[in-house]
């Protein structure tokens, strides 16, 4: 066989981790042999999907030897309509984490930076490394917050995209109105900034803005946003942006067409049909992520504040071992080593487990 002068793919591929999925609660209750296991590693919203998505995935379904349509035109005029926000400004994508991706292809060339706060989103560094780019992690505050100064004193000439997270995953807070606004002066108009809002549903703090409404007036700004947390389409794979028509247009010539499948849009707009239904969930949870958030705080009082549905255990070089005992005793969760846990906010006996194994770990 003839050797290789030269690897058959990027060598600087190598330096990034994959991205890691939360592990099936049936492999983990086989393997500590007990009947079975609850997940709260992934974020999802445990209490199914929305009423109506099942009769419209079904009814779809039928269609599936045809095309889907590629510019998804009902859910983005759907969308439109909900959120305010002219369809021209929207561009639709198997989820937000993929939509990110678009952007940063739509908006680097090799050497560019892309800018981003750390501990944030897992798939950030993955995303920038292959569109190419540089990236530039910027370290949390001690309250596991954005540090939004630093991130500025960061930029350079080369950064074309910085992206806040807001709320953080997997810490937890979200950037307030002020410190937002004053962080988009000082980068200024020439850096794209992209708000990752997947998790803005569960916002409750007043003074956390609606990132659709701070790029409204400002055209560098691109905001995210996911289905598939609240509106529940985890395994279904819908995400949507706001943007700038200009930038608008510029990612969907790099979006991998027909991403949004005839079944994801037929499912996406049934969740629409059912925002009330989503918001009593949602309320459910927030109200959940309080007790949680509580009684975590009294075993562990450097847990930061959340505005997302999961909480975030600081726990360093500690976290591996906690995960793995919290499995043990029949509860997922999800370990960033060397960093801390995150752990995702599920039904009131599932948060009881958890509770139960943390009282016992970290007492």
């Amino acid at each position: 066989m003839r050797s290789l002068k030269m690897p058959l793919t990027r060598a600087d591929l190598d330096t990034i981790p994959r991205y890691v999925a939360g592990r099936n609660p049936s492999d983990v209750a086989r393997e500590v042999g007990i009947p079975e296991a609850v997940k709260l590693a992934s974020n999802e919203v445990p209490f199914g999907p929305l009423p109506g998505v099942v009769e419209a995935v079904a009814e779809a379904v039928a269609q599936t030897h045809r095309y889907p349509d590629p510019a998804v035109v009902a859910l983005r005029n759907r969308l439109g309509e909900r959120y305010g926000v002219a369809p021209d400004r929207l561009v639709s994508g198997c989820g937000s984490v993929a939509l990110a991706e678009h952007i940063v292809r739509a908006a680097v060339l090799p050497g560019d930076e892309v800018l981003y706060s750390w501990r944030s989103f897992e798939a950030y560094p993955i995303i920038a490394t292959s569109c190419g780019a540089t990236s530039v992690r910027v370290a949390n505050l001690e309250n596991h917050a954005h540090d939004l100064d630093a991130m500025v004193d960061a930029v350079t000439d080369r950064t074309r995209v910085a992206i806040v997270c807001t709320p953080n995953n997997p810490t937890g807070p979200a950037v307030r109105r002020d410190d937002l606004e004053r962080f988009l002066d000082r980068v200024g108009p020439d850096v794209l900034v992209v708000i990752d809002e997947a998790y803005r549903e569960f916002v409750r703090d007043p003074e956390v803005p609606d990132g659709l409404d701070v790029a409204r007036n400002r055209p560098n700004v691109v905001v995210l946003r996911t289905m598939s947390k609240a509106w529940g389409l985890a395994g279904i794979r819908v995400g949507w942006l706001a943007a700038d028509p200009q930038v608008a247009e510029a990612v969907r010539k790099v979006v991998t067409p027909f991403s949004v499948n005839h079944v994801a849009q037929a499912a996406a707009l049934a969740a629409l049909d059912a925002e009330d239904e989503m918001k009593r969930r949602v309320d459910v949870v927030v109200a959940e992520r309080s007790r949680v958030h509580a009684a975590v705080r009294e075993l562990r009082p450097d847990v930061p504040d959340t505005q997302a549905n999961f909480v975030w255990l600081p726990l360093g070089d500690d976290a591996l071992d906690f995960a793995t005992n919290c499995e043990k005793r029949g509860v997922i969760v999800r370990p960033f080593a060397g960093d801390g846990v995150r752990v995702t906010i599920g039904t009131p006996a599932e948060n009881d487990m958890f509770l139960s194994a943390a009282r016992e770990l970290l007492a």
